[in-house]
């Protein structure tokens, strides 16, 4: 069990706040530019913040988790959300509420035609996450991706975002630059290029090269995935870390002068400097330069009300969610008067099992839970149909924390004229914890009939004789 000091943690949320305000608002007169920068320090008055999506989201995600509860908070509610609260129709973000407008749930809705879902839309909005959850990377990073399957489906842009909150979340405990980097990396695809950029980073640290010489290679590695993603920008951020050498300026401009989204970079910079150094490890002058508030840009604050309007509130209410947070997902960590832990409290840190779970969910999938037994759709060729087209369909059924076997039936409704192929019959399903299957794999073919419209709504009706709910799986096809 790791018991953390209830006042340190505290102080630690409330620096990663102040950082990411800080490091959105110095980097943010520099996005987009592919150029080095050569900066010193702010480049607005004392006591001006500009606004920054980093952060915006984050305080829907804040809503959702105290009203849906994060026992049952899932990629569709945090869909859901987006559609209602998150303003704008940049790149990703965009896409994935037009996917979700004709009826596409996540992570589908972040796969579906996304050339944007290697940007760096997720990994920028994962305090949230680390911050509920100090000490418990395999938690932070649960959260982290299905908050990133949204907008980036299994793209590079969710595994940065389950790269950055597992680093942030042992961060509260893992002072070594180093071993939280390799933390880190453990946990998303070896070959993936964010893995693959942050190695390169590494190695140029290794071997003396200059921060410029680094960030030019860094550059160079990925020019075929291009400006504006996620890869090169979390490398980027983390170049601040390694080359400033502990000291926040020089990280903070270091980072920003790499170029590129500079506020992205800059902010998660920030508050990932301030979850290891706590206040303490801020400059009192730029403390003092950004001041306690948060300035909104991406959130209808028509209708999303009640939301934190300064980095104290927020630190607040982020902080009474760490013990939901963890006895919802039985974490390891305690808060407490002292700090305590040992060397096998951090070797747990570095567990893999929840990350190749996670690294497990298709892109071209989502998930439907009612109650006593939850359903995956996966759509191996995407949601495309035509008429008179078969679409591959599968159902992956499996048994939700209860202990009995199951028999389920399927029934179909379906739009006229349309059938299903090679799905029928009675099923069963056991429990995992005996010697009978606890899921089940329907392959199966949806063939359309002569009409098609654009959006097609198929309703998979899944019973069990012994079970009182009707589980209802929504298929969505695009004509």
């Amino acid at each position: 069990m790791i018991k953390l000091n209830k006042d340190i943690v505290k102080d630690k949320i409330y620096a990663c706040w102040i950082g990411k305000n800080i490091g959105g608002t110095m980097g943010a007169p520099y996005e987009g530019k592919t150029e080095m920068n050569d900066i010193q320090g702010f480049a607005t008055p004392e006591g001006t913040i500009i606004p920054n999506d980093d952060l915006d989201l984050q305080l829907v995600w804040l809503k959702a988790a105290e009203e849906e509860g994060l026992y049952s908070l899932n990629a569709q509610i945090l869909g859901e959300y987006w559609v209602s609260y998150i303003s704008p129709h940049w790149n990703e973000y965009g896409i994935c509420k037009n996917n979700m407008h004709i009826g596409l749930i996540p992570p589908l809705a972040g796969e579906y035609k996304n050339e944007w879902k290697h940007s760096n839309g997720a990994w920028i909005r994962t305090e949230v996450w680390a911050c509920m959850a100090p000490g418990c990377p395999d938690i932070a990073m649960k959260y982290a991706q299905m908050d990133a399957c949204v907008d980036h489906g299994a793209g590079e842009g969710t595994y940065a975002a389950m790269f950055v909150a597992a680093v942030e979340s042992a961060a509260f405990v893992i002072t070594d630059l180093r071993r939280l980097i390799d933390l880190g990396l453990a946990m998303i695809p070896e070959d993936c290029m964010v893995a693959k950029t942050i190695r390169l980073l590494l190695e140029c640290r290794d071997n003396g090269t200059d921060w410029k010489s680094t960030r030019e290679k860094i550059v160079e590695f990925n020019k075929e995935l291009g400006w504006f993603q996620a890869p090169a920008n979390v490398a980027f951020a983390m170049l601040g870390l390694l080359y400033g050498e502990g000291d926040f300026k020089k990280s903070m401009i270091l980072a920003i002068n790499c170029g590129d989204d500079t506020d992205c970079t800059a902010a998660t910079l920030g508050s990932l400097f301030g979850i290891l150094n706590g206040t303490a490890g801020i400059p009192e002058d730029w403390r003092k330069h950004i001041g306690d508030n948060i300035v909104s840009v991406a959130i209808d604050l028509g209708d999303c009300r009640r939301l934190p309007k300064t980095c104290t509130q927020l630190t607040e209410r982020v902080y009474s969610m760490i013990p939901v947070m963890m006895k919802a997902n039985n974490g390891n960590t305690v808060l407490a008067d002292v700090d305590e832990w040992n060397d096998a409290d951090i070797a747990a840190l570095y567990d893999t099992k929840v990350a190749k779970a996670l690294l497990n969910i298709p892109g071209n999938s989502y998930d439907t839970d009612f109650i006593w037994a939850r359903a995956r759709v996966i759509l191996p060729d995407g949601p495309d149909i035509v008429p008179n087209g078969k679409v591959k369909v599968q159902i992956v059924v499996s048994n939700k924390n209860n202990p009995a076997p199951k028999h389920f039936m399927l029934k179909w409704h379906l739009p006229e004229g349309w059938k299903v192929n090679g799905a029928s019959g009675t099923y069963l399903i056991g429990d995992a914890t005996r010697y009978t299957k606890p899921y089940v794999t329907i392959d199966c073919e949806i063939e359309a009939g002569d009409t098609v419209d654009y959006t097609n709504r198929v309703i998979l009706e899944i019973t069990s004789p012994c079970r009182p709910t009707a589980g209802l799986v929504p298929i969505v096809l695009i004509g």
